[in-house]
């Protein structure tokens, strides 16, 4: 998996998120220190950028 804001392989064990895009419900996925920090994410399908 790679998070969908900073593009960093997450490992199997390292805490993340997991969610639908609020645009057309493609998978996001956000690394621990990327939601804390609030940094945008991109959707890989529609490129709906978000918080």
């Amino acid at each position: 998996m790679e998070c969908s804001s900073c593009k960093r392989k997450i490992a199997p064990k390292e805490k993340m998120v997991k969610f639908p895009c609020p645009a057309c419900t493609a998978e996001i996925i956000r690394c621990e220190k990327c939601r804390v920090l609030a940094n945008d994410y991109t959707c890989p399908e529609c490129g709906f950028v978000g918080p």
